[in-house]
Order: structure tokens, then sequence, then C-alpha cells
């Protein structure tokens, strides 16, 4: 039965998360929103708090906390600015935690502390320009050479691509077996042939990084090979799973702001000589906003309580995924609604929250993929082929 009660330690790591994303992360988050600015510095911040990896284990030096603390922690990150929540959510949920499922403990012990620390940024490059949802379908390929691989390919879309230290790279060795040909390599980005470039102009998440990597001919050895080949597909599925766990807890946070943001506003702004709380269609707005919150809260923690119970999440992840996404949405949209013109320009977070919420629903699979993946679930019957 799952327990909605918070411990006090999850009570004590929320509020350490709050009081961070109100100290650290809000003073500075529309400056680096307006400049497309990557804050190094308070990316080492939040590798000093220790919420880069938390989900790891201690001996590699992660906090070893459960998947449903974590998402406390992305929430309160979330409420304040997606960029800094995209940097947890890749760092963590798709590069540590599949070195930590998948990895060598040679792998484990060479990576991780660094990347839990901050010290050193991952990214996970499995996008390419002509290849998003048909993950199965990669124009990458990996080579076989004596005592290692030879990768090309470009990948797209990649967050933190220009500052990482590594590069979880996914291949196709073998076209004619299509997903189980694929490969995950560990790529250190210094490596010859191996090059980014920053992509400008996106609607939101301005404050983070988004790359496009280049590999010509890079050269690997045979131990950067994270599994066996053949499993790269589930060495992505599984990190994706992880993945759409922290954006759907993100985007609780989005929804909490546009709650916070617009009670705030509607109780001080006053027309016909009464604060705008006290319309109906504008208490109906908020009303909606809330409903909306606390469903995605109770989803998210659902699929948390799943994952740290060793059960089958899966499905219960793409629900939250895609009911947190779109609920951010509409929640970003209904909140510039009540702060009417003073929300289209960014003195107010609202704004922001709808241009970053945007993505959520696109990338680490679209909401038509869970609805696929949930329909799936439902009837036994696969739609995506």
């Amino acid at each position: 039965m799952i327990d909605f009660e918070l411990t006090d330690e999850q009570r004590l790591i929320r509020e350490t998360a709050k009081e961070f994303t109100d100290r650290e992360i809000i003073p500075v988050v529309r400056e680096n929103d307006r400049n497309e600015h990557f804050d190094l510095g308070l990316v080492k911040k939040l590798g000093d708090m220790g919420f880069l990896g938390s989900i790891v284990a201690e001996e590699y030096g992660g906090r070893g906390i459960d998947y449903r603390t974590y998402a406390l922690i992305v929430e309160e990150i979330g409420r304040g600015d997606s960029a800094s929540r995209t940097v947890v959510s890749v760092q963590t949920s798709l590069v540590c935690s599949s070195i930590q499922r998948w990895g060598t403990e040679e792998q484990k012990h060479r990576w991780l502390p660094s990347l839990c620390s901050g010290e050193a940024l991952g990214c996970f490059g499995l996008t390419e320009p002509n290849t998003g949802s048909d993950a199965a379908n990669l124009s990458t390929r990996a080579t076989k050479t004596d005592g290692g691989w030879r990768i090309s390919g470009q990948k797209q879309w990649i967050s933190m691509g220009n500052y990482a230290k590594v590069a979880m790279i996914f291949a196709q060795t073998d076209p004619e077996k299509k997903h189980r040909g694929l490969a995950c390599f560990l790529v250190p980005t210094d490596s010859d042939g191996f090059s980014a470039s920053a992509i400008h102009g996106k609607l939101g998440l301005r404050g983070s990084d988004t790359a496009e990597l280049s590999l010509d001919a890079v050269e690997v050895p045979d131990d950067a090979l994270l599994g066996e080949v053949g499993d790269g597909f589930k060495v992505a599925m599984s990190a994706l799973d992880s993945g759409r766990y922290s954006v759907a807890a993100g985007c609780v946070g989005i929804c909490q702001g546009c709650v916070d943001a617009s009670v705030n506003y509607s109780t001080q702004r006053e027309q016909f000589g009464k604060p705008i709380a006290s319309f109906q269609l504008v208490a109906a707005m908020i009303a909606d906003m809330v409903v909306d919150t606390e469903a995605a809260r109770g989803l998210v923690w659902r699929a948390g309580w799943l994952k740290d119970t060793d059960r089958p999440s899966t499905t219960e992840t793409s629900v939250a995924k895609l009911f947190a996404t779109e609920a951010a949405v509409r929640s970003a949209n209904t909140a510039i609604q009540v702060h009417g013109g003073s929300g289209y320009v960014d003195d107010y977070p609202v704004e922001r929250y709808l241009r970053d919420a945007r993505v959520t629903t696109l990338y680490e699979g679209t909401s038509q993929i869970q609805k696929l993946i949930i329909g799936r679930a439902a009837t036994g019957v696969n739609a995506m082929v």
C-alpha cells in the first residue's frame, strides 16, 4: 500500500531543496534565461548540495536516496528553474543511473564519483538529426577494430553536450540486427574526432546547454562499452524510464510554481475595488491548477513507490510523465491568464514556465509515445509497429 506521508528525513530534504531553490536559483534565473547563460557556478552548487547523482549508491559518491525522495528534490528545483532541473535530470537519471545499472566496477569507480560531485558533467547521446522516437533506427555506426571500436555519426538536441566530459553514445554495430545490434559507449569528449556545437534560438530552457555532437571516426577501447553489444536498446529504455520520472517530477514543480505565483498575484492585484482572487472565474482557474498539481504529484509518487519497491513501473512512469507534462503546459497557460498582460513579460515567472514546459511534452518520449506505451499495456496490442 502506498504511504503518502513523508518521513522526517524526506521533509528535511524537501525543505533543504526548497531553501536552496529560493536562495540560489530564483534570484539568477531570469538573467540566465534572458542571456542563454549556462550557469556553471550554479551547477557546482547543485553538486555541492548532493543533488547530482543522489540516487547513486554512497560507495560511488552518491547519496543512496530513494526515488520518491529524489522526486521531492527535482520538484523543488523544477519550481525554480527547468534549466537547472535539466542538469539534475540528465546527470542523475540518464547518465549516472545507467552507469550504475549497466557499468562494470571499473566504469562505476572511474566516472560516478566525479559525476555525482558535479566535478564532471555527462550527456546522453541518443537522438539524431533524423532519428527521434524511432530509437532503434540509428545512423551512428560503431565498427569493431583491434582492441576497440571506431564510432562515426551525429547526435542532436543533447543537453550539456558542450560541457560534458563523458558522453553516452548509442550506435549501431550491425544494421541488419536493428535494435539487437545497438550498443552504448562511454566516450570521453576530449577524444580525437569528437566535437560539439551549441544550438541557439530555443523557445524555452534558454539557461540550459543544448548541443549537436559530431563523431568522426572516434576511437574507443573495448572497455568503453556499457553493457554488451546488443544491450544498447535496453540501456536506452531503462535510462529513459528513469529520465521520464524526473521530467514528471520537475513538471510538478512547474505546476506548483504556477499555483504559487497565481495565488500571490491574484490576492494582491485589485480590480473594481477588490482583489481579483474574489472573482469566481479567477478562483476557478486557480482551482484547476491546484487539481492538476495534486494529481500530477500523486502519479509521480506512485511511480516512485513502485521503483523503490522493485515493482514494474514503466507504464506508471509513462502515465506520470504524460499527465504531469501536459498539466504543466495547462497550468502555465492558465497562470498567464490569471496574470493578464503582466503574465506576458518576464517580470513574473509564468511566461517562462510556459516556454519551459512546452518541451517536456516532446523529449524523453513525446506525449504521443507515452500514449502508445500506455495503450499497449492496457490492450496487449503494440500500436507502434
